[in-house]
């Protein structure tokens, strides 16, 4: 997704901002699938576009409050509240002061203004990346559904992925995946499926790469006890090693491909799967290897 694209969509809910949408709406006004839109938006922005909205709506709240008549209540349903109470709480969240305090001399109010993307010549820090080809594969994995809505730059805030791979591994799901591979070949993939417009969730999936020698009474088995078997059709990828000692080097990378890689390659994300590879015997000081699909962009 091209920074002319988030600019777009900056755009459009400058121009709707007071009216009921989200960032589905949005997603679909730049026709992106939501869920790359949200992954994109939130990695170079630092936000969700929800977030945006949200912010940008009080802020202009704020201003009219301080400087028209405009009701306490009038406001409330103007920015979108269902009712004055909710946007009292919210305006004294953002701004630290009420609604009604708003209009008085001396309340401290935040500004929050519309976001403009610019390119900026930064200190000229090396993105290492190789490009790989790989045909179809097929994988065996634990799959889950996530709401879109869960994906941010701050992986900080979201640990449903890292909740699952727990679960995972206290279950004891993983190691029957890994005793169909060979010795030193139990690599594990965190595969993250793509979507269409419609769609609010997101597959995600931890398992492992199959082979034509894999044991077919035993993926059988796994089969009817809720494995999965995910395949991917050819495609060309971008990989990074993501260096650090917990995930969120994985979003820290995310946000790189999206500001840096992207803009200067002319590469951008294609629907295919992208995917975490961690090796059984990896790399010292790096947590795993990201794979993202990539074509050249459109206009």
């Amino acid at each position: 997704m091209s920074l002319e694209r988030i600019q777009q969509a900056i755009c459009y809910m400058e121009e709707h901002l007071l009216e009921d949408i989200n960032y589905v709406d949005v997603a679909k006004s730049v026709r992106i699938s939501p869920y790359d839109f949200h992954r994109a938006f939130s990695f170079i922005t630092g936000m969700t576009a929800n977030e945006y909205i949200r912010k940008r709506r009080l802020a202009r709240a704020a201003q009219e409050l301080r400087e028209t008549d405009i009701s306490v209540i009038d406001a409330a349903y103007k920015y979108g509240y269902e009712s004055p109470e909710s946007f009292s709480k919210a305006f004294s969240s953002f701004h630290g002061s009420t609604p009604r305090q708003a209009k008085q001399n001396g309340a401290r109010l935040h500004a929050f203004h519309p976001l403009v993307i610019k390119i900026i010549l930064e200190g000229g820090c090396m993105m290492e990346y190789r490009m790989e080809h790989k045909k179809g594969r097929r994988f065996l994995a634990r799959v889950r559904n996530f709401p879109n809505e869960i994906v941010d730059a701050d992986t900080k805030n979201n640990r449903e992925i890292p909740a699952f791979w727990s679960e995972c591994h206290q279950k004891d799901w993983i190691r029957p995946m890994t005793a169909l591979c060979k010795a030193g070949q139990c690599d594990l993939y965190g595969l993250c499926g793509s979507l269409s417009e419609s769609e609010t969730h997101f597959r995600y999936g931890i398992g492992v790469l199959l082979s034509e020698g894999t044991d077919s009474a035993a993926l059988a088995q796994l089969l009817q006890n809720g494995y999965t078997v995910w395949e991917t059709k050819p495609a060309d990828y971008v990989v990074f090693k993501c260096a650090g000692a917990d995930a969120d080097c994985i979003g820290e990378t995310w946000g790189r491909f999206f500001k840096e890689f992207c803009p200067q390659t002319g590469y951008a994300q294609t629907e295919e799967a992208d995917y975490e590879l961690y090796y059984e015997n990896g790399e010292a000081g790096v947590f795993c290897e990201l794979w993202i699909p990539v074509g050249k962009e459109r206009a």
